[in-house]
């Protein structure tokens, strides 16, 4: 662009006569763009003497470009100019130097140009899925969904006015169509990429696979859409070339070493899920891709890799499909640093789009939280050193043979001992204070029972230091041409995860300095074969949480979003997003930023579906009686319906008690028993499917995710409201917290997210419009305590029952039958 041509006339006049009110010494002005690159409006914002000026940050952060003039018409930028100009290229502003008459402009850093967004049209986004649109002359069965076109509108609005969407669509309202159209068109139109982020794999497959391919079907477009795993479910091509070379490392595992190593030269994925078998976890991590190994761009199969391919198709796509896991990784590597204009574990992006919206508090806090237990420590150490049948092997001895250091392999040898006492001690002496209880919380009650536990903490963190410390020391002695060598990178990896790990141990030994964390110990139990080869069942995980990820959620996503669109059949309580907005942190939002809208299924609710609920139950408090009484009722039910039933349970005890009754009492009708545990959840599912007769028990990650529209699935039975545990460490604390400021934790937290997950069973049931059946409630306090109303206005209305069990027993006959 010509200079003279860079400023509007006026832009020109304003900045001529402003520096000559300032004496003609320097004056920082902050300049405004239009469309063309050209500066339309300037507010002088500083004036200075003759050889600097101050930046004035505020107007700064708001302007297109910043503009001074050097008065000596000697236009070269300072030191101190191209420092500002650094930071300007960061925030894709442009650095102009100007003489004092304006006849003349040196451009540090060119303006970026504004981005002209083109909006959507949120009609004709939805007349794809209306009447005479493409869907309808494509679908033999097409049938008009008001409700659906309605989501679609709302969700074209957020996009278009930049929004944080929180919308509630429930079953059958086809949610997944109704913001992958505005998607498609808005990233086709405006060259913008979105994230769709899942809870589940199976909605990121059905989305790939199929609801995708169909919506750039029905829109015409021909954008690229790529499902975008964690590197980790990819073999490392240098790993498995290493691992190959120390058999010792997999020997009963080395027939399903030999098996990946084989696919891996003919697989053109890389991805775990192409495998033909499922190999096991501890030969997996052996040969996958992890970041803090990767040798880049020194790797000898860097052509070949599999990671850096998928990040070329996520570079080029305009959709990518994650899990919420790996969305939660690349926003905290932002955090951290990685900004969001870069790629960090995800290409760059600004509008977000979360399915399953309703576990998005649960996944993060299990993301952000750090747990430390025996297994992870052992497996690192023995990366470093290991033996078996009386050879030595391990990373340690590579190492000392590429360095010139005078550290002895027995010293270091002995450290990596030293820490396997301690954390042996530390274990002990966790498992001595947990006696009977399976979890425990480090507060200012129980500070004096933790005594021994910091005790061996801090012992095991000053062996870590000690022994990463020395491994460290031996990289200072390694030549420049063994720089590049893998080992070094594979230490370097097990020296970050020990580093990791003792900076846990540090911030347990300081825990009351942290107060926005929770502090936890559990003791979980062996696998079986595990089990067998020790005299202690139970190992110990040492846990940190954060208290509340809400302001974690609002500083990494809904802030520097663009827009984030937010779905899931289940995000209101009695018709108000409040407590899920306030555990996400929406909340922090300006309140007209927020679009909120519910959109009940469109499933003839009122007739196929009968809600029931047994009037004779003891309350569940009475324990032992109101054992006996579901386990009578669950057979009863199962009886009436001719199997066809999910149980669901809130503790796997009862479950199992329950389940042993009923196997005994149906043995001889036909009915196929399936609990949860008897098999992996995959092939349990499948055969509950397509067993028509058979009843499934099942508890916790079971009240959600289960599809099986049909017959198969035609009685609902919810044994009790599935409140938490009260006395889990991270809820007792943030109890706590409620309590402190005068709030009622059973309303504010127990009640909502049993509320959320109850929803989450109850939508079990219909999962089309033609399917009909039970829900069956044996917990009566849902009708005759004062809060059960929050339970029965949160669900669709129904036909309702309140009545003893037999003659719900005969309604559910009359109704399956």
């Amino acid at each position: 662009m010509d200079k003279l041509k860079r400023f509007s006339e006026n832009a020109r006049k304003e900045i001529i006569s402003q520096i000559k009110m300032a004496g003609g010494n320097e004056v920082f002005f902050a300049g405004y763009i239009n469309d063309d690159g050209v500066v339309v409006s300037v507010t002088a914002a500083a004036r200075g003497n003759s050889n600097s000026v101050p930046v004035n940050l505020t107007e700064a952060r708001k302007a297109s470009v910043l503009i001074h003039n050097h008065p000596s018409g000697v236009l070269f930028p300072s030191e101190a100019d191209l420092l500002t100009a650094s930071d300007c290229s960061q925030k894709a502003q442009g650095f102009y130097i100007i003489n004092n008459d304006l006849t003349d402009v040196y451009v540090v850093m060119e303006a970026v140009k504004p981005v002209i967004i083109k909006k959507l049209d949120c009609e004709q986004a939805a007349s794809y899925l209306c009447e005479d649109g493409p869907l309808s002359k494509m679908s033999s069965d097409y049938e008009e969904r008001p409700v659906q076109t309605a989501l679609l509108k709302n969700i074209a609005q957020s996009f278009n006015e930049n929004k944080v969407g929180v919308f509630e669509a429930g079953t059958g309202v086809g949610k997944s169509f109704a913001y992958l159209i505005p998607a498609v068109l808005w990233a086709e139109q405006n060259k913008e990429r979105i994230v769709i982020s899942t809870g589940t794999i199976n909605l990121q497959q059905q989305l790939v696979e199929k609801d995708i391919p169909f919506a750039l079907k029905i829109t015409g477009k021909t954008i690229k859409a790529v499902l975008v795993k964690g590197r980790q479910n990819y073999v490392c091509l240098r790993r498995l070339e290493e691992s190959g070379k120390e058999r010792d490392l997999f020997s009963e595992d080395q027939e399903n070493f030999d098996r990946i190593y084989e696919w891996a030269k003919t697989s053109k994925t890389g991805s775990r899920s192409d495998l033909s078998f499922m190999p096991s976890e501890s030969v997996w991590q052996k040969v996958n891709s992890e970041a803090d190994a990767c040798m880049g761009m020194k790797c000898p199969f860097r052509e070949k890799c599999f990671v850096m391919k998928v990040r070329k198709e996520a570079a080029d796509a305009s959709i990518l499909v994650v899990n919420h896991h790996l969305l939660f990784a690349d926003i905290e590597s932002r955090l951290e640093g990685a900004g969001y204009d870069d790629t960090a574990v995800l290409p760059p992006y600004k509008r977000i789009v979360f399915d399953e919206a309703h576990g998005i508090e649960e996944s993060a806090t299990s993301f952000f939280s750090a747990a430390i237990n025996r297994f992870r420590i052992l497996k690192q150490l023995n990366l470093m050193y290991r033996t078996r049948r009386g050879s030595a092997a391990g990373h340690l001895f590579t190492l000392l043979s590429i360095s010139t250091s005078q550290e002895n392999a027995n010293d270091l040898i002995e450290k990596i001992n030293q820490i396997k006492v301690a954390m042996e001690n530390l274990e002990d002496a966790a498992l001595n204070i947990l006696e009977n209880e399976y979890s425990l919380r480090l507060f200012a009650g129980t500070k004096t029972v933790f005594v021994n536990v910091l005790h061996f903490m801090s012992i095991l963190q000053k062996h870590m230091a000690e022994f990463t410390g020395s491994v460290r020391k031996i990289f200072d002695f390694i030549s420049e041409e063994d720089r590049d060598s893998p080992v070094l990178y594979e230490t370097k990896s097990v020296l970050r995860r020990l580093e990791d790990t003792a900076l846990v141990l540090g911030n347990f030994l300081s825990w009351a300095e942290h107060t926005d964390c929770v502090f936890w110990i559990e003791k979980s139990r062996l696998g079986s074969s595990a089990a067998k080869n020790t005299d202690n069942p139970y190992y110990v995980q040492f846990i940190q949480t954060p208290l509340d990820i809400a302001p974690t959620m609002n500083k990494g996503v809904f802030e520097p979003m663009d827009s984030v669109v937010c779905t899931s059949a289940t995000l209101s309580i009695s018709n108000t997003f409040n407590y899920w907005k306030k555990r996400t942190g929406v909340q922090f939002c300006e309140e007209e930023r927020v679009l909120e809208g519910n959109f009940p299924s469109p499933f003839p609710y009122k007739t196929n579906v009968l809600f029931a609920v047994t009037k004779d139950a003891p309350f569940p408090e009475k324990g032992l009686e109101f054992q006996r009484y579901i386990e009578s009722a669950v057979v009863k039910l199962i009886r009436a319906a001719g199997g066809k039933t999910l149980v669901l349970f809130t503790s796997y005890d009862s479950l199992r008690h329950a389940c042993d009754t009923a196997r005994t009492m149906l043995r001889m009708s036909g009915i196929n028993i399936l609990k949860q545990g008897d098999d992996d959840r995959f092939r349990l599912l499948n055969t509950f499917k397509e067993d028509e007769s058979s009843v499934l028990f099942a508890t916790d990650s079971f009240w959600e995710g289960v599809d099986v529209p049909g017959t198969s699935l035609s009685q609902v039975i919810i044994v009790k409201l599935p409140f938490g545990v009260p006395n889990n460490p991270v809820f007792a604390a943030r109890s706590e917290l409620v309590s402190k400021r005068g709030g009622s934790p059973f309303m504010e937290l127990s009640v909502p997210d049993s509320v959320i997950k109850f929803r989450q069973g109850f939508g079990r049931l219909m999962r089309r419009g033609s399917d009909k059946g039970a829900v069956v409630v044996l917990d009566r306090r849902i009708v005759e305590k004062q809060y059960g109303r929050l339970f029965t206005q949160s669900v669709p209305e129904t036909r309702k029952m309140y009545d003893s069990v037999d003659n719900i027993v005969n309604a559910v006959a009359a109704l399956i039958d």
